[in-house]
């Protein structure tokens, strides 16, 4: 497996619209690494609000970018999960924005696995549109099972 379409993704990710915001993977490296993108459209709800005349995509969302996409990257790295696991972010240090990401943009969102150990996952992730670094940030996130 290389890559994951918007149908692969919706399998392993409980997120939907608004808030699905990986629209594929187009690189991945099992235990290592992922490479995803991120389609940015002015038909997003929160360019109404942010801000009218100068929309420009929250960093908040940027960053659950990130983390949806490091998510998918832990969980097609463990195998030992079910159709009941869940990834749960567990926290983010250095946190860093360079550059507005506005509707027309590409982003294209990557996660490296820096450390993994009893189930926690630490990915250094970086956000780019046309090869420019606009965030990035140090994700930890969990696997774990849940009762349906």
């Amino acid at each position: 497996m290389n890559e994951l379409n918007i149908q692969d993704i919706l399998k392993r990710l409980p997120h939907r619209y608004p808030f699905l915001l990986v629209d594929r993977v187009v690189e991945i490296e099992i235990g290592k690494r992922l490479r995803a993108l991120k389609n940015v459209t002015m038909n997003e709800p929160h360019f109404q609000g942010h801000f009218p005349g100068f929309p420009v995509m929250p960093g908040v969302l940027i960053i659950e970018a990130l983390a949806q996409a490091a998510a998918l990257l832990a969980f097609v790295s463990e195998d030992k999960y079910g159709e009941n696991a869940a990834v749960y972010f567990a926290g983010i240090d250095k946190a860093r924005f360079r550059k507005p990401v506005t509707p027309g943009d590409q982003l294209e969102l990557i996660a490296n696995v820096s450390r993994r150990r009893s189930g926690m996952w630490q990915m250094e992730t970086v956000a780019l549109v046309n090869g420019a670094e606009v965030a990035s940030a140090l994700l930890m996130a969990t696997l774990r099972e849940h009762a349906q």
